[in-house]
């Protein structure tokens, strides 16, 4: 199944008319016609079935013929991480994040953070390729970027809160911590880890310290197994 987004569909919606990038996939690339049938989510976690009417490279439009709302999850993760260096490792985060299970993305800009900015655009256009690539239909939703220092100080954290840093004592592992059908808020540093300050900070708001395991992971590749840690306890 080849799935559209559309996020001005809803569940009223009778017809509708594919954008120009879109109407030229669906009429040039899978070569569909008058008659065949196309799926589309609009990233609120309704599918739609289509009937495609007027099969024109410019302007094609469909008929709803069919709508199913997904059922929510039992749990919601928030994954707080720091901007990697390259912006290539960044998105593959948000991909990888998105196949595996996320609901809300916020980049924090630490004190030892390489990268202050972040192109947002971008990013949105990432997290739309990668829900429906894995057939889903509930957009992660991104947060503007934000300084670690304010984000724990506004303190709109979900459920059960953890920090990941590199920091010298005893932690416990992740795994051993997230209780299923529960929401959580996880925490991942840049490369330079976060700053001492930072990490009481985060203590004061009732972040927990976690381990990912004896390894030393890249940022982006922590916040995979983080994210990958709670979707199996909640699987």
């Amino acid at each position: 199944m080849q799935l559209f987004y559309n996020p001005l569909l809803d569940n009223s919606a009778k017809q509708f008319i594919f954008p120009p990038e879109e109407s030229k996939h669906i009429v040039r690339v899978l070569r569909k016609s008058e008659g065949d049938i196309v799926h589309i989510t609009n990233g609120k976690g309704y599918l739609f079935e289509a009937e495609i009417l007027v099969p024109d490279q410019k302007k094609c439009k469909a008929r709803i013929i069919s709508e199913k709302k997904s059922i929510p999850k039992r749990y919601k993760l928030h994954m707080v991480v720091a901007p990697t260096k390259m912006n290539d490792r960044y998105e593959w985060f948000l991909e990888k994040a998105t196949e595996i299970g996320v609901d809300e993305i916020t980049p924090i800009i630490c004190e030892h953070s390489e990268r202050k900015t972040v192109k947002m655009e971008r990013m949105e256009r990432v997290l739309q390729s990668a829900m429906k690539q894995s057939l889903q239909t509930v957009l992660p939703k991104l947060n503007p970027p934000i300084s670690c220092k304010e984000f724990l100080e506004n303190d709109t954290a979900l459920g059960y809160r953890f920090i990941a840093h590199c920091q010298n004592e005893e932690k416990m592992e992740l795994k051993r911590k997230v209780i299923a059908d529960n929401d959580t808020t996880i925490l991942i540093g840049p490369e330079g880890d976060f700053s001492k300050s930072e990490i009481d900070l985060a203590r004061e708001k009732g972040y927990v310290p976690i381990s990912l395991g004896a390894n030393r992971l890249r940022t982006e590749t922590a916040a995979i197994v983080a994210c990958t840690t709670v979707a199996i306890i909640n699987s």
